[in-house]
């Protein structure tokens, strides 16, 4: 390699553009060949160095949101939701309701994909240059009162805050004691008009008291800062799992006939 080759490694690998010093020989020679200029040269190579920088943010963001499973808005089954507006949901797909610090309250029976979307709207968050974490409820409680226990509450706070959209899965499936429920309060508190929130939950608002130790007022207060700026998707529908199971059945029935 020529000294003027180990010279720009060099610069280049102390600039940390690895993309560039990865890239520049092989697209010198295409632009050469086609006989490019320059600053073509030059804005390609950027180029590629951006798409590469901005595809690495992406997934490390990803990786960091702690989703349970992979799931895309492009394979939620919306024919078997009928009811659900698709234009309504992949509208809100595009995130402005992050930028406005809006909420978002995914509710419906078990099984008819509440997780699935809530997901899909994490994801395509974080591919919107968004910071996501994703909890389940009970997880959310715990890792409070971990935090508390090993007097880390402040850094777990500071890490709410630095969230764009935090998704808060099944909420309502499991009944909270009176610190769980003091704990979740606090955390709708700190997020409210501050860090969009977007829940998962099986149960009507009337009966959020009975998750929160039957707390009414608390349970009102909290409700009071969730819906103040909110979009409810209410979804109606069978459990796709149920119906997975079903047809399953039937697959295997009418095998061994």
């Amino acid at each position: 390699m020529s000294h003027e080759r180990l010279l720009l490694d060099s610069y280049l690998k102390t600039l940390k553009l690895p993309t560039m010093r990865a890239e520049y020989k092989a697209l010198a020679r295409k632009c050469s060949q086609a006989d490019a200029a320059y600053e073509d040269f030059l804005q390609q190579l950027a180029e590629l160095e951006v798409q590469h920088r901005t595809a690495a943010a992406i997934e490390r963001r990803l990786r960091q949101a702690g989703f349970p499973m992979i799931k895309e808005m492009s394979s939620y089954q919306f024919a078997d939701v009928p009811k659900l507006n698709k234009k309504y949901v992949l509208e809100l797909a595009r995130c402005q309701f992050i930028e406005t610090k809006t909420n978002l309250v995914l509710t419906g029976p078990p099984g008819v994909g509440k997780t699935h979307l809530a997901i899909a709207f994490g994801r395509e968050a974080c591919r919107r240059g968004h910071k996501v974490k994703f909890f389940t409820a009970s997880q959310l409680v715990n890792t409070y009162i971990e935090a508390r226990q090993e007097r880390m509450i402040l850094k777990l706070e500071k890490s709410i805050q630095r969230c764009d959209l935090i998704i808060v899965d099944e909420l309502g499936y499991i009944p909270l004691d009176r610190i769980g429920a003091e704990h979740l309060f606090g955390f709708f508190s700190r997020c409210y008009e501050q860090t969009s929130l977007a829940v998962t939950t099986n149960l009507p608002f009337a009966d959020w008291p009975q998750v929160f130790a039957d707390d009414e007022r608390l349970a009102g207060a909290l409700l009071d800062r969730l819906t103040h700026h909110v979009h409810i998707l209410e979804i109606v529908g069978d459990s796709y799992r149920l119906k997975s199971s079903l047809s399953k059945g039937k697959k295997k029935q009418e095998s061994l006939l």
